[in-house]
């Protein structure tokens, strides 16, 4: 095997690499020896089948096999030769006209990880700012859960708007019913805007056991192609109507919840609230720290990794653009930002390189266990019988079980400096210690787009998923019963036809945080190549 370097600026090399066909020839000799023991053909006894034959019928995979693994082995001295520590996987590309009994000529590309002094961990100083949940903190969150768990109390007389009416329809087109269109014994407040528009208020004046028929048009958006704006009638036959009652919080109102009493209902939404202001001072801890390693380093980056984090970052971005009510303003902003985010790509990678470079020279590590444990969970988004080859998958590609482990490993490595540091502690508000959060608190140019667009986009990536505000309503229905989560208001199936749909808000990562973290920064220390040419027939 000879290997030429070709290229040798910054963080690019190429080589060259040329495969002989003796050493390839002698790989399929050997592969031919080793199954022609297995290999049955009419007139010859198992195992007696002669090498030549076994040649013939199976010459061109046994070569294929035996040129994909002389690549590999090829990938490998070539990185253990050179102490290489490639960005991404080589580029590896097989000369035109490669036919067997040739030399194979491989031409390979690729992007080094850059030399990185692990920096001194003296001096790092950290504010820990605290938010100590208020009672009344407590009691807004009981009672907000209270609202959406809005009581009805069977009345005499007439429905009126806000009353619940519990009813059949039957909807008809051209007097045929149509898919979707039928309830039984249904729950409909009128006024709350759940179903098409003329539904509910037509409503207004029904009484248990009246018979009505009602018009309504179907928006021309409406999801059916079948009935958009189209005109249709609903046959209604109402049981019972119901009007609002206020929701008294007692423990009868806990034990709706599934919850033993009031008092075990507000303990679980003030450590629900503690938890939150936790994870938040956590992040602005993490965001200040990061901010110190960024103004403390500069150094080059391997642009393949940029634009691999750029084009994560970009796609979010239109996704998110693509939303909204308009999306060609949307699109058009950012792309007037476009410079910006891209400088951010950088620093995250930039980041993600430094906190790798620390957390290898201060021995911070994923355990097999805790990789075991990731891998579960990312399986589970598999069918079961798809589990098996995804767990082979990431423990065959090195980039892919990098990636696997960068969020836990960022974690550690953070959690390392903060340990370290000299942290002093500040009580502040919770608005305070958001602000915190959002500020331009470096005042570099590619944090600006971020911090600006910061109120619109707040989905959080891993280590901010406890700072999300709305969690506070999900504690006690997590630990309530199925109803407690369910507003009584709530469509059954046969509602949905006739319901307004809502766009879905995607939850996003915002541009804002400032690193993946380690998969980038180490993708694998032999990092063999995913070959291009290697599954070719030359």
């Amino acid at each position: 095997m000879q290997i030429v370097e070709t290229t040798n600026e910054g963080l690019k090399r190429a080589y060259t690499v040329t495969i002989s066909a003796a050493a390839i020839s002698s790989k399929v000799e050997g592969e031919i020896k080793k199954i022609a023991p297995q290999v049955k053909m009419p007139g010859f006894r198992a195992g007696k089948v002669p090498a030549n034959l076994v040649k013939k019928l199976h010459g061109p995979a046994i070569h294929q096999e035996a040129l994909n693994t002389s690549i590999r082995e090829a990938m490998d001295k070539l990185v253990a030769d050179n102490a290489l520590r490639p960005a991404m996987n080589p580029d590896v590309q097989l000369g035109e006209g490669y036919e067997e009994g040739k030399d194979a000529e491989l031409t390979v590309s690729l992007e080094i990880l850059p030399k990185i002094e692990a920096p001194s961990l003296d001096g790092l100083k950290l504010e820990k700012l605290t938010v100590a949940v208020a009672d009344d903190a407590v009691t807004e969150a009981v009672e907000r859960i209270a609202s959406q768990q809005q009581r009805f109390e069977t009345k005499d007389g007439e429905a009126a708007d806000g009353d619940q009416v519990i009813c059949d329809f039957t909807g008809k087109q051209d007097g045929v019913e149509f898919e979707g269109g039928k309830a039984e014994k249904q729950p409909i407040v009128i006024g709350a805007g759940r179903l098409i528009p003329g539904f509910e208020e037509q409503l207004v004046g029904i009484k248990a056991g009246d018979e009505r028929t009602i018009t309504v048009t179907f928006p021309e958006d409406y999801p059916a192609e079948n009935l958009k704006g189209e005109e249709v009638t609903f046959d209604i036959v109402a049981h019972e109507i119901k009007a609002p009652s206020e929701s008294k919080i007692d423990d009868d109102f806990a034990k709706e919840l599934g919850l033993e009493s009031l008092e075990q209902l507000t303990g679980l939404l003030r450590g629900q609230l503690e938890q939150e202001t936790a994870g938040l001072t956590r992040t602005a801890m993490k965001r200040s720290l990061l901010d110190q390693l960024a103004a403390g380093h500069d150094f080059e980056v391997p642009p393949t990794m940029v634009e691999a984090e750029f084009s994560q970052i970009w796609q979010q971005l239109v996704q998110e653009a693509q939303g909204e009510e308009d999306p060609a303003a949307a699109l058009e902003e950012i792309e007037a930002e476009k410079d910006d985010y891209r400088k951010i790509a950088e620093r995250r990678v930039r980041l993600g390189l430094l906190l790798s470079e620390i957390g290898q020279a201060n021995g911070v590590e994923v355990t097999q266990q805790e990789m075991g444990m990731l891998m579960q969970q990312a399986a589970q988004q598999y069918r079961p019988e798809d589990r098996q080859r995804f767990f082979e998958y990431v423990q065959q590609d090195p980039m892919m079980a990098a990636q696997l482990r960068a969020p836990l490993y960022e974690d550690k490595v953070v959690d390392f400096l903060i340990e370290k540091a000299d942290v002093t502690e500040r009580e502040v508000t919770r608005e305070e210690l958001q602000a915190a959060i959002e500020a331009d608190t470096d005042g570099t140019a590619e944090e600006k787009p971020a911090a600006k667009k910061a109120p619109a986009k707040k989905a959080k990536k891993a280590d901010d998923v406890s700072a999300d505000e709305a969690g506070a309503e999900e504690a006690p229905k997590k630990a309530a019963a199925k109803k407690a989560a369910k507003s009584s208001e709530e469509p059954a199936e046969g509602e949905r036809e006739p319901t307004k749909k809502a766009p879905a808000k995607k939850a996003a990562k915002s541009s804002e945080d400032a690193v993946e973290g380690e998969p980038e920064a180490k993708p694998a220390k032999k990092a063999p190549a995913k070959k291009k040419a290697a599954d070719t027939e030359g």
